[in-house]
């Protein structure tokens, strides 16, 4: 099988929880139990990314060596 985008797509069977899905899908908007799946696992996969550019990026910033200063008075020692 191809998808629209024209990766390949495999047959899997899974025993999945038939509640998480149809809630899953309503969260989603997706129209059937496979583009739940898909929806799913994109966002797996780019939570995943945005999380590993934010700790990179704060590890970053933390290593900078960059001096704030609490104008405000409203950060403690």
């Amino acid at each position: 099988d191809r998808m629209a985008n024209g990766r390949t797509r495999a047959h899997k069977h899974f025993r999945l929880d038939p509640v998480k899905i149809k809630r899953a899908q309503r969260v989603l908007r997706a129209a059937t139990e496979t583009e739940t799946i898909e929806r799913a696992l994109d966002l797996v996969i780019s939570e995943h990314e945005r999380i590993r550019l934010t700790v990179e990026a704060n590890e970053r910033f933390v290593t900078s060596g960059i001096d704030i200063k609490d104008v405000y008075g409203t950060l403690e020692e």
